[in-house]
């Protein structure tokens, strides 16, 4: 297995620090709103190499964090009129639903900053102990040029760089480059205490002091979005080795750019769209197939028009799956032509595999399903069909399906199937059919939905 590693711009044979595990870490969002669709390709496409790893027998121990306090967060808060930490709860929530719709599973920790403030100024402090940082009105910033290898993620030199997002400059700094690991605290915003003063986290050093707890000093894979090259990834890079004098990360992985319409997704343009949106209007399966069609380091292109080829593709593979379902029936006596069609599967398989294995390329992995849809569809031509066969092809789609993350089946409109249930037990209460009643009651429960019987109806909410 080969994956391509910002770091040396080349593909690098993946051999993992610990045989048969794998240590895997993925900047997750700054829950001030919903996600975009941009960050929902990242998530799509690492879960992906997560499923993947696991299909090849590792051990992934899969971390991705939340950035529950920041700048945005407390103008969100301000806007909003509520705390930041009720703001960072709704988002995170609004995450997991999000997420969960594009075929996401939940990352193996979900670390949050306000959780681990103590372990964030600890870290601090070491760097301070180590002439890496120093304290100015409040604030601690990062020496960056004393930082011998500052540049190397995103092949720079420090002199070439120019400061980045979230990287203020002022008259406290040494040095324009450097940045902060402690801001101090304004008037009115939310502060935790600290050897300097009132404050709260930079946001670099929050995935680095996070990372290093669950992971350790070396972590085998850290990935995210191809703008947290610079600053973000350069930064955590920085604080983690003059830290701890070893390399942070062994392979930097990056998704490319999602636009709309071949141009730039930006609020200002009018084309932003979050995932939240999305969904409520396109099957959010067919979104991942198309994110999927494309390989994750190159950039993609969203319109409707794609979304509807891809709409049209998947239907066509889950046709076929259904088409050899309703062949399961079929004669259980072998033919000599049998192991022809066994020999084509493997080779399907060996055809995805080899896509993957080559820096997850889940373009050519899609091809290898449109090639095993065809054979599937010839083979329902032979005048002979038997059940081992069928159940053969089946077990194929299932396997390479559940890989990339995504449903042969397609799912009944959940929200529909809510309200009809409710208005059935409606009915039943006023009947006074109470077995029937609780009966859904707990039907719901199991579908992970909850109701609350209110003197204005019903109402219910869905557990993330």
């Amino acid at each position: 297995m080969k994956i391509y590693n910002t770091l040396t711009r080349q593909k690098e044979d993946f051999i993992p620090l610990e045989p048969g595990k794998v240590k895997m870490y993925v900047c997750g969002p700054t829950v001030y709103n919903y996600i975009h669709i941009g960050n929902g390709r990242s998530y799509i496409a690492f879960d992906t190499i997560r499923n993947y790893l696991e299909y090849k027998g590792y051990e992934v121990n899969f971390i991705s964090n939340f950035t529950d306090v920041d700048d945005k967060l407390i103008h969100a808060a301000n806007e909003l009129k509520l705390d930041v930490p009720t703001v960072a709860e709704r988002f995170i929530e609004a995450f997991f639903n999000d997420t969960a719709a594009l075929g996401c599973r939940k990352a193996t920790h979900h670390p949050r900053v306000m959780d681990h403030m103590d372990l964030i100024i600890e870290f601090v402090g070491e760097l301070i102990n180590k002439g890496m940082a120093y304290e100015s009105e409040g604030d601690v910033y990062y020496r960056t040029r004393k930082f011998a290898g500052y540049g190397k993620l995103s092949h720079q030199s420090v002199d070439e760089l120019k400061v980045g997002a979230r990287v203020e400059t002022g008259d406290k700094k040494e040095d324009p480059l450097d940045f902060a690991l402690w801001k101090a605290a304004k008037p009115g915003e939310i502060y935790w205490e600290s050897p300097w003063g009132y404050g709260r986290p930079g946001w670099h050093i929050e995935c680095s002091a996070m990372a290093r707890k669950y992971l350790g000093d070396t972590i085998d894979i850290h990935a995210g979005g191809q703008d947290l090259t610079f600053p973000h990834h350069e930064n955590e890079i920085a604080q983690s080795e003059a830290l701890t004098g070893k390399p942070f990360a062994r392979y930097w992985m990056h998704n490319g750019f999602l636009n709309i319409d071949n141009e730039k997704m930006s609020k200002s343009l009018g084309n932003f769209l979050t995932v939240h949106e999305m969904i409520k209007e396109f099957d959010p399966q067919v979104f991942r197939f198309l994110m999927l069609s494309v390989h994750y380091r190159n950039p993609i292109n969203y319109s409707l028009d794609l979304l509807e080829s891809a709409k049209n593709s998947l239907d066509r593979l889950r046709t076929t799956y259904q088409n050899l379902k309703h062949r399961q029936e079929a004669s259980t006596d072998l033919t000599e032509n049998d192991q022809v069609w066994i020999e084509k599967l493997k080779d399907i398989r060996s055809q995805f595999e080899t896509a993957m294995d080559d820096d997850f390329n889940t373009a050519n992995a899609v091809s290898a399903l449109f090639e095993l849809s065809k054979q599937g569809n010839y083979y329902l031509l032979e005048k002979n069909t038997t059940k081992q066969v069928v159940q053969e092809f089946l077990n194929e789609f299932e396997t390479l399906f559940n890989v990339l993350g995504l449903k042969l089946e397609l799912e009944e409109n959940i929200d529909e199937l809510v309200e009809n249930l409710i208005e059935e037990r409606i009915e039943a209460r006023k009947n006074r059919d109470f077995k029937r009643s609780d009966e859904i009651r707990d039907q719901l429960k199991e579908m992970n939905i909850v109701l609350e019987d209110t003197a204005q109806g019903t109402r219910w909410k869905r557990l993330s």
